[in-house]
């Protein structure tokens, strides 16, 4: 395997030249398979395996280490406001609670896929809920009240409108004759807190 045998005698041998070169570089390899795995099924070689081994570094799926989800979010959404130019500032507390309560089985990569989407989305100001992909709102807790702490108005909002989806199974126009507002209404209010009718249906 031409890879460890550059590893080993650290020289290289350029096409057509058989005099070989010697190299001074550091390998850095990452991957999200179980290499000892591999090895017990002879789908990785072992040498290569004790080679590149030296230092390893276990980094944890985004979903066990949510705490770098806001410094994360931080970081993005600076880089796509100089890649973009738009004057958006950030996120709400509603959809900020979304990122930090879906799973992101694309770790990192896919946080940073769904703020694209919501850049594309969104020209100025914060970041809502509705800006962001749907899966995030399907596999997210639907109750949000504890991400407005300083909007207990909000909070009832919100908390009367999921009640009323649920006793009108999930009729917008009898939840809004329920509650004494507009079908209209009950539509910005499910845009504006990330609510999918579905999940508390079958929740």
């Amino acid at each position: 395997m031409k890879l460890l045998r550059v590893l080993e005698s650290k020289k290289i041998e350029r096409v057509g030249d058989q005099e070989p070169i010697g190299v001074d570089v550091r390998i850095i390899s990452a991957t999200n398979k179980n290499l000892k795995e591999l090895i017990e099924k002879g789908k990785f070689r072992e040498d290569l395996f004790f080679r590149i081994n030296v230092i390893p570094i276990n980094l944890p799926p985004l979903r066990e280490r949510m705490d770098d989800v806001p410094l994360l979010v931080k970081s993005f959404v600076e880089q796509m406001q100089m890649l973009t130019k738009k004057e958006i500032t950030g996120l709400t507390a509603e959809a900020m609670h979304l990122l930090m309560t879906y799973r992101w089985p694309g770790n990192v990569r896919e946080l940073r896929s769904a703020l694209e989407y919501a850049f594309v989305i969104k020209d100025s100001g914060l970041i809502g809920p509705p800006d962001l992909p749907g899966y995030v709102h399907e596999n997210a807790d639907i109750d949000i009240c504890h991400a407005l702490p300083n909007s207990g108005i909000e909070c009832e909002e919100k908390t009367a409108l999921i009640e009323a989806l649920k006793k009108s199974m999930g009729n917008k126009s009898q939840a809004a004759r329920i509650l004494g507002i507009s079908r209209g209404t009950v539509w910005n209010r499910m845009r504006k807190y990330g609510i999918n009718p579905k999940k508390i249906l079958f929740s």
